[in-house]
């Protein structure tokens, strides 16, 4: 089971760092020939637009559509975004999975924070906190038929969801040590193929 990390742009080295700590060999995508025999795809954190821009100049929306239709598809903070249905005023990049999204939801850079976020899917008995990094992060504002919220900071605020074979976090769990969250996204993988 080879898994992608979409290295358009972003954050994409620290994902597959965290894949081969886990032992699950670790692919860079960039054109849509590099999608081929993958088993689950990891779009990370970055900038939207740019992501967009350099998606388009290599012919990577349609394929990436595609291959979310049949296969496991992760984004991490922007890359919630780049899943979302609705991203607000702008047309949605993607748009596969059931959520709207509001970019920069907490501010700018200096508004970066981390918290520790109770998550009951990374283990059913009493699961010990997540620590979430968030960087110029987005938030879920809204959850559509179908998706399950996995994760809400203290206000309510929806940081983390999965909607079939999706899965959105809008903080960056490839920053941490910990490795429930690339498990999770794992077992998506394996139950969409």
């Amino acid at each position: 089971m080879t898994i992608g990390v979409l290295a358009l742009q972003g954050d994409f080295e620290e994902h597959i760092h965290k894949l081969s700590c886990i032992n699950v060999p670790a692919v860079e995508v960039r054109l849509p020939a590099d999608l081929a025999g993958l088993a689950g795809l990891i779009i990370p954190g970055g900038e939207t637009t740019t992501f967009r821009n350099l998606a388009e100049s290599f012919g990577m929306i349609e394929p990436l559509r595609e291959f979310g239709k049949r296969r496991a598809l992760w984004g991490t903070c922007a890359g919630a975004i780049v899943l979302a249905r609705d991203i607000g005023r702008e047309q949605s990049v993607l748009g596969l999975m059931d959520i709207s999204v509001e970019r920069n939801a907490f501010g700018r850079q200096l508004d970066s924070f981390e918290v520790d976020l109770e998550i009951p899917a990374l283990s059913p008995a009493q699961p010990p906190a997540f620590h979430a990094v968030f960087i110029r992060a987005p938030a879920i504002v809204r959850a559509g038929e179908g998706v399950e919220v996995l994760a809400r900071l203290p206000d309510g605020t929806i940081v983390a969801a999965r909607q079939k074979n999706f899965l959105a976090t809008c903080f960056h769990p490839e920053l941490t040590a910990d490795d429930r969250i690339h498990r999770l996204f794992l077992e998506m993988v394996k139950a969409s193929g």
